[in-house]
């Protein structure tokens, strides 16, 4: 099952940080699930403060739905991300959850130091985080690179700056209209008084 290998890191994560575990522990019995285009992360907080997987069958205290790209935005515009994950449920439940994933942290290189040692540990993680930057950098340069080819040599989308002034010029027009609209009220009106047969 997919949840498996998520929730052994997250417990492993866990059991280091009692911080965690105990707010966690107030919504024990309660079942969350977590969906990300189709991917699904349904668990079942213990009274320990770990996560175990639920059933299927098991009722929902809180659902979260991650949008579709939120890779994408994860590397390009995280304050999208966040305002754009639906929530339905508990509400104290979805913040605690968010609050605990946001201040975990997983201290890797004490996890590798006790299988290779403390130097190798620490070169692998410098290793590891120069070769995550380096991804990072270059999904996000990839993405705005990508965004700037749709919008400025194949205009396949409107550039920000066009749309506006589409939009100012369609209200100057709608302004327009309504002015005309009105003068040809105050003409119909002078051509329906009497002793009138002209527009003049």
């Amino acid at each position: 099952m997919w949840s498996k290998p998520p929730l052994a890191v997250l417990n492993h994560i866990l059991t280091g940080e009692d911080w965690a575990r105990a707010r966690l522990a107030r919504f024990a019995g309660l079942t969350a699930r977590v969906q990300f285009a189709n991917m699904l992360l349904q668990f079942t907080i213990l009274e320990s403060g770990l996560l175990a997987v639920a059933e299927t069958s098991a009722p929902v205290a809180v659902s979260i739905r991650l949008p579709d790209d939120a890779p994408l935005r994860a590397l390009t515009d995280r304050p999208s991300l966040f305002s754009s994950v639906t929530i339905s449920g508990s509400v104290d439940l979805a913040e605690t959850l968010a609050f605990v994933f946001r201040n975990l942290r997983w201290d890797v290189e004490q996890d590798l130091s006790e299988l290779l040692g403390d130097i190798v540990a620490r070169r692998a993680v410098r290793l590891a985080r120069g070769l995550a930057q380096w991804q990072v950098r270059g999904a996000r340069n990839l993405a705005f690179g990508l965004a700037e080819y749709l919008t400025e040599e194949e205009k396949a989308i409107a550039p920000r700056r066009e749309l506006e002034a589409f939009c100012t010029e369609v209200d100057a027009l709608r302004d327009d209209f309504a002015r005309i609209e009105k003068r040809l009220g105050r003409i119909e009106l002078r051509c329906r008084e009497p002793g009138r047969t002209s527009l003049s």
